[in-house]
């Protein structure tokens, strides 16, 4: 015969097994939803895309000039450092 201790633990168990179920099946009716009520934005296709130059971008595009694209035998390309002579 199981003691009270092992009661409730059995009991503490089951709703939390119930509750994950619940919360799965609600993720996946609001992801439904969302997909199909939220309409994504979309502006001009046409319309050139506008970069903002800071300084952030200044340095990010410094740094990536220190970098060349090579190709491997089996076509992977890889970002690798330019050497410095």
């Amino acid at each position: 015969m199981p003691n009270s201790h092992e009661k409730h633990e059995k009991k503490a168990e089951t709703p939390k097994v119930h509750e994950h179920h619940a919360l799965d099946k609600f993720m996946h009716a609001t992801d439904r939803a969302v997909k199909i009520l939220v309409q994504p934005h979309r502006g001009d296709i046409n319309s050139p895309v506008v970069h903002k130059h800071d300084a952030f971008e200044d340095a990010s595009e410094e740094d990536l000039r220190g970098f060349e694209i090579v190709e491997d035998a089996e076509g992977h390309h890889y970002a690798v450092r330019k050497e410095h002579h």
